[in-house]
């Protein structure tokens, strides 16, 4: 496969997510050829929208250790993602996402299969995506989901197109998030044919410096109609006010990680608290 950057180049936070990437798919990170957890593909809208009608905040937890903006969140040596992902969904979470990027957020395949062992809801294979070696692994390893970033692709820092990934991606059963963060990035995937399974995330965290704005979601969905799609916001999101607020721009579900992983000894709480964030309805 062809190298993009060369090892001396400068490059942004993007360049060097994708960069990881690429040392990971060269480390043989994602070749589980002997692992093959199938079942049938579990949709994330459909809880959505079962969350929706009884009035309760549709929430996908994030298992993550690190990120590039907190640095260590959680050690992961002294705690157990399977644990951890018990209690996110004792606490109401509808689908879990777990990071599988082992360079700065400390993910591993491992911690998604051993997850997906234990756990009965859709599962999003978090990581920088840039080649079908990755969408193989997450079939594999039991995935309903995987996460295109436009951004990625506008940039052509992928082996192919944003639509020829999805394609595959539903060749091998597997839905998709498309993650956006800039006003075109939105319209394009609004114009672009979505499945009925998949999910439109709004990325409030800008890649090229990690800055959150919250208000990235109000002004995309100001701007563009959504139409019957669901939209995901992500990044920035700690508390019920926050959820109010998104829920009112037209968000549909949210996606938190860091605030959630940070109460490591009550995650249940903190999950139970943001899901029963009903007087923002």
């Amino acid at each position: 496969m062809s190298r993009f950057f060369s090892p001396d180049s400068e490059s942004n936070l993007l360049e060097k997510l994708v960069k990881n990437s690429l040392r990971s798919i060269d480390e043989g990170l994602y070749d589980v050829a002997n692992f093959d957890h199938t079942h049938d593909t579990m949709s994330l809208t459909d809880n959505i929208r079962s969350m929706i009608n009884i009035r309760k905040v549709p929430i996908i937890t994030e298992v993550k250790f690190s990120s590039p903006s907190k640095g260590n969140i959680v050690d992961s040596q002294k705690v157990n993602p399977v644990n951890i992902a018990n209690q996110m969904i004792r606490g109401g979470a509808i689908g879990l996402s777990v990071l599988t990027q082992k360079y700065f957020f400390n993910g591993s395949i491992n911690n998604f299969i051993v997850i997906r062992k234990n756990a009965s809801v859709p599962m999003l294979m978090k990581d920088i995506i840039v080649s079908e070696n990755q969408i193989d692994c997450a079939k594999k390893i039991g995935a309903d989901y995987v996460l295109l970033i436009k951004t990625v692709f506008d940039k052509n820092l992928a082996e192919a197109s944003i639509e020829k990934f999805s394609e595959y991606s539903y060749r091998k059963g597997l839905n998709v998030l498309y993650e956006v963060h800039l006003e075109n990035e939105f319209k394009e995937i609004l114009d672009f044919k979505v499945g009925r399974n998949d999910l439109i995330g709004i990325n409030n965290r800008n890649l090229d410096n990690l800055k959150i704005y919250l208000k990235t979601t109000e002004n995309l969905l100001k701007k563009y109609d959504k139409g019957r799609n669901l939209i995901v916001s992500e990044s920035g999101i700690e508390n019920t006010e926050q959820i109010r607020y998104l829920k009112k721009a037209g968000a549909d579900a949210f996606l938190i990680g860091t605030s959630i992983m940070e109460k490591a000894e009550n995650i249940s709480s903190k999950v139970k608290e943001l899901v029963n964030s009903t007087s923002s309805y």
